[in-house]
C-alpha cells in the first residue's frame, strides 16, 4: 500500500504556537500520521507521511484557518513510511537563522518556476548559489553553483559577509532542498542591499519533479530529511543511504570506508526533518 509523503511550510505570524502545536498534534495522531512539523511564532514548516485520506485531510485542516488558506504542499509516494514516529515541535524559528532582518513575511526574493530556471542560471551575469549545507551540496547540486561551505544554515551570513558584495554581485539565483530555506536567504541577502534576488520555486524537490531529465541541469541527487535519504528525477530514492553516526548521506558500497572516518559530526539540528 503506497504511503503519502507531504511537505509544506509557511511564514504567517502566530500568536498563540502551543495551541496551534496540539490542535496538529491530536490530528496527525488520529489519522495516523507520522513525521515532523514544527510551530514557531513565524510560522509551520513540516515534512509528514501517513495513509493518503489521512494526509489529504491534515492539509484541508490547515487551510481551513485564514493565515494558511493559500498553503502549499508537494507530495510524493513510497511504498513503505520514511518516518518512524510523529514529532509535532515548538521552535522559535521555523528554520534556524537568528538574523530578525530576515523576515520572509516583510521581503522575499523574486521566485523562478522550474521550468524558467535553466534560462536564468545559464545567464552569465548571475551567481547561483547553492543554500545548503557541505553534507547536503556533496552528493548533488547544479552545474557550476557556488557552494558556501556551512556546517549549519546558522553560517549562512558569515558566508555572504566574507565573500558577497552587492555591488559586484548584483544578480544572485539561489537554491535550496524545498525552498523555506530560500525563502530566509533571499530576505537577509535583500536587507543587506543585494539588488536582484532570485529562488527557485518549491525547490530541488519541484525542479526534479517538474523538469524532464534530459533537459535538467541538476547533477547528482537530492538529499532529504528523512529515511528515503536521497532523491533523484521524479522525486524518486535515490542510491545513498544515511550514517546513523553523523546522519550524513553515504553512497551505496562506501558505508565501510566512511564508518572508517566518520568524525560523528551531527548534521543540522535546526533543519530536523521538516520540509526545506
Amino acid at each position: 500500500m503506497s504511503v503519502t509523503v507531504t511537505a509544506f511550510y509557511k511564514f504567517v505570524a502566530i500568536a498563540d504556537p502551543p495551541a496551534l502545536r496540539e490542535e496538529l498534534l491530536d490530528l496527525a495522531c488520529a489519522e495516523g500520521i507520522k513525521g515532523t512539523i514544527l510551530v514557531a511564532p513565524e510560522g509551520i514548516n513540516g515534512t509528514v507521511a501517513g495513509p493518503d485520506a489521512g494526509i489529504r485531510r491534515l492539509l484541508a485542516h490547515i487551510r481551513s484557518d485564514p493565515r494558511f488558506a493559500d498553503l502549499v504542499s508537494k507530495e510524493s509516494y513510497v511504498d513503505a513510511p520514511p518516518f518512524g514516529r510523529l514529532k509535532v515541535r515548538l521552535k522559535r524559528e521555523i528554520v534556524t537563522l537568528r538574523r530578525p532582518e530576515a523576515d520572509p513575511t516583510k521581503q522575499v526574493g523574486t521566485y523562478v518556476k522550474p521550468q524558467d530556471w535553466n534560462a536564468l542560471i545559464a545567464d552569465p551575469d548571475v551567481l547561483v548559489l547553492d543554500t545548503r549545507n557541505a553534507y547536503e551540496v556533496a552528493i548533488g547540486t547544479f552545474k557550476d553553483a557556488v557552494d558556501p561551505a556551512t556546517r549549519t544554515f546558522g553560517e549562512f551570513p558569515d558566508f555572504v559577509a566574507a565573500n558577497l558584495d552587492p555591488e559586484k554581485h548584483k544578480r544572485i539565483a539561489m537554491f535550496c532542498t524545498g525552498g523555506i530555506r530560500c525563502e530566509k536567504a533571499s530576505a537577509y541577502l535583500l536587507s543587506q542591499g543585494f539588488p536582484e534576488v532570485y529562488h527557485l520555486e518549491g525547490g530541488i524537490l519541484k525542479y526534479l519533479e517538474a523538469v524532464p531529465p534530459e533537459e535538467s541541469l541538476w547533477q547528482g541527487e537530492c538529499f532529504v530529511f528523512d529515511e528515503r535519504v536521497a532523491l533523484e528525477h521524479g522525486v524518486t530514492p535515490g542510491s545513498h543511504v544515511m550514517c546513523r553516526a553523523c546522519g550524513a548521506p553515504v553512497a551505496e558500497g562506501e558505508q565501510e570506508r566512511h564508518g572508517a572516518e566518520c568524525r560523528r559530526t551531527p548534521r543540522d539540528a535546526s533543519e530536523g526533518s521538516a520540509s526545506e
